[in-house]
């Protein structure tokens, strides 16, 4: 693995990994939680260390808020500017879907410094579905729209001259939520591979993260700017601005759904990157002898920023609220037992180990918390998880040696019985209208032939089987010349030999499976928090709740986005 220049090479100590057998399971995956490795978090700290040195160079909006507006930002040395072109939008025509045809503001995040007929022409595509076509000086392309409840209360407020009610704040937590965050060559825009050389362009999801956190300066702007559009017209002296305690709440919604979920699937070395980067840091800090008394301190208030966090997540689903509940419960139940924990030789790895009875909830919130106060030996680590190679396919290793990987890495595929119906009950595909991906019924919807590759372990019997009889010595190439309907699936099991955090160890075509936590465990990577699904295949969340806003983003306050709690009280 490679580190970034600004980071001192060291050398660490460290325990044994979690094997991939414990981690990589879908119950532990869709229990994790946001920690200082996630993007958004390892963005806040870049930004914060260089100086991002925001600037409005545009703002021509009207007195509702439509128009357009540009930010400019420097990121790795380099310009980057957010365009927000703002519209009225019918509330017939908003929704949270995906597939939608109108929304209150589209975002393009440009390479560069935007001249006027940029602006002008890229209008034009960004406020259209799938028509519009851009270029490489376009990076990701996001829209989003008003959680119109809480924007209008806050207009209505500061307009007044007051601020908005604490309590409406922590509970819906967004001005906006995007509905979509497109980016690396979609239609028609910059491949990032084309760019390694550059660090903001090479890491997984910076830009997006980035583009996510100017849309939050956006909205902060735009309701000070109808608010005081709104009390010029109600004939008042001026409005109030929002307060900076209310400006660090407000975060970015986003709702997210099935979409999201094949890329654990499709990116095996990206993900096993991503997973290995977690799991060497967790490692690292487990190893820690003692804790000096500033991070056992930090570490201290963290438990109780921590139980305040999980006290205000509350969600609508009956399921996942008591799952919460019995987390709180599990949770404050611990606190007196870590602090004593964590003045002990080893103290890190002594709190992990006091969860290991607990559920899996439990454990990954502990994984967070243990990794947080110590940044010191561990956010270097952020500078690996990209990919820059993905599977490759070696023909000429032979069939014993092919045996050996599937022994070692695929006993799990190669038990389940699928002669069982419920372990081939599901399948994912890809819808023929939107070209998205579903999951349905395997003998209802009949799909297979618009069927994903997610059946991994039926694959990986296919494959087993068609080796059995044949000579040790036989090259991988010769097997697939015979069967190239294997040739995917070899390349898989081949990447997953030097890879081992590559692949989920379930089956995702069984009857329970859960696409939430596949959701989960990639937004836990982008940094969200209090996940809010609203069914086992679509989740809300929100990103930057708690973070410093841009001016008054330092390095001191860079990490108080972690699991943020607050006063609610009116």
């Amino acid at each position: 693995m490679s580190i970034d220049g600004s980071v001192e090479l060291k050398q660490f100590e460290q325990v044994e990994l979690r094997p991939p057998s414990t981690v990589m399971r879908l119950e532990r995956m869709g229990s994790f939680f946001p920690t200082r490795l996630s993007f958004l978090r390892s963005l806040l700290r870049r930004l914060a260390r260089d100086g991002m040195g925001l600037k409005r160079t545009a703002f021509k909006l009207d007195d509702d808020g439509f128009g357009q507006a540009v930010y400019d930002v420097m990121l790795d040395g380099q310009h980057y500017a957010l365009i927000a072109y703002s519209q009225a939008l019918a509330p017939e025509d908003r929704t949270d879907r995906v597939i939608a045809e109108a929304w209150d503001t589209c975002f393009i995040l440009f390479d560069g410094q935007p001249g006027p007929n940029d602006i002008s022409r890229l209008e034009g595509h960004a406020t259209q579905q799938e028509a519009g076509q851009y270029d490489e000086r376009v990076l990701v392309l996001s829209r989003a729209n008003k959680s119109v409840r809480l924007f209008d209360h806050v207009v209505e407020r500061l307009a007044d001259g007051q601020q908005p009610d604490a309590e409406m704040i922590g509970k819906i937590g967004y001005l906006m939520r995007t509905t979509a965050v497109y980016g690396n060559g979609k239609f028609g825009m910059a491949d990032r591979a084309e760019f390694m050389d550059r660090p903001s362009l090479s890491q997984p999801f910076r830009l997006e993260m980035l583009t996510v956190y100017l849309i939050r300066e956006f909205t902060l702007d735009l309701v000070n700017h109808v608010a005081a559009a709104r009390a010029s017209q109600n004939g008042k002296a001026g409005s109030a601005e929002l307060a900076d305690q209310f400006r660090r709440q407000l975060g970015i919604g986003n709702s997210t759904g099935l979409g999201m979920a094949p890329f654990l699937v499709g990116h095996p070395v990206l993900i096993n990157n991503w997973m290995l980067v977690r799991e060497t840091a967790l490692a690292r800090v487990r190893a820690v002898e003692t804790a000096s008394q500033s991070t056992r301190q930090e570490f201290l208030n963290l438990l109780q920023q921590t139980k305040a966090h999980l006290q205000q997540w509350q969600v609508d689903g009956q399921f996942e609220q008591d799952r919460i509940e019995k987390l709180r419960h599990n949770f404050n139940e611990m606190i007196p037992q870590c602090e004593s924990l964590s003045q002990q030789v080893k103290p890190w790895d002594k709190l992990l180990r006091a969860c290991e009875d607990g559920s899996s909830s439990l454990q990954e919130l502990m994984v967070s918390l243990i990794l947080e106060p110590n940044g010191d030996i561990i956010d270097g680590l952020c500078e690996c998880m990209e990919d820059t190679f993905g599977p490759k396919l070696d023909p000429v290793m032979n069939v014993d040696e092919v045996r050996q990987i599937l022994t070692r890495h695929y006993d799990w595929a190669m038990q389940i019985d699928l002669t069982e119906e419920d372990q081939t009950a599901m399948v994912w595909y890809v819808s023929e209208e939107k070209a998205e991906p579903r999951l349905g019924a395997r003998a209802k919807d009949n799909k297979e032939h618009r069927e994903m590759p997610h059946a991994i372990p039926r694959k990986v019997q296919a494959f087993a089987a068609d080796l059995q009889d044949l000579d040790g010595t036989t090259l991988l190439g010769e097997v697939l010349m015979r069967h190239p309907e294997h040739r995917d699936i070899a390349r898989r099991v081949q990447t997953v030999s030097n890879h081992p955090f590559a692949e989920i160890r379930d089956n995702l075509v069984a009857d329970n499976v859960r696409p939430i936590d596949l959701l989960r465990c990639k937004l836990s990577f982008f940094g969200a928090s209090k996940f809010d699904p609203r069914s086992d295949r679509w989740t809300r969340i929100t990103l930057y709740q708690g973070a410093p806003t841009a001016r008054e983003l330092t390095v001191e306050n860079c990490g108080d986005v972690f699991l943020p709690a607050f006063e609610v009280d009116k």
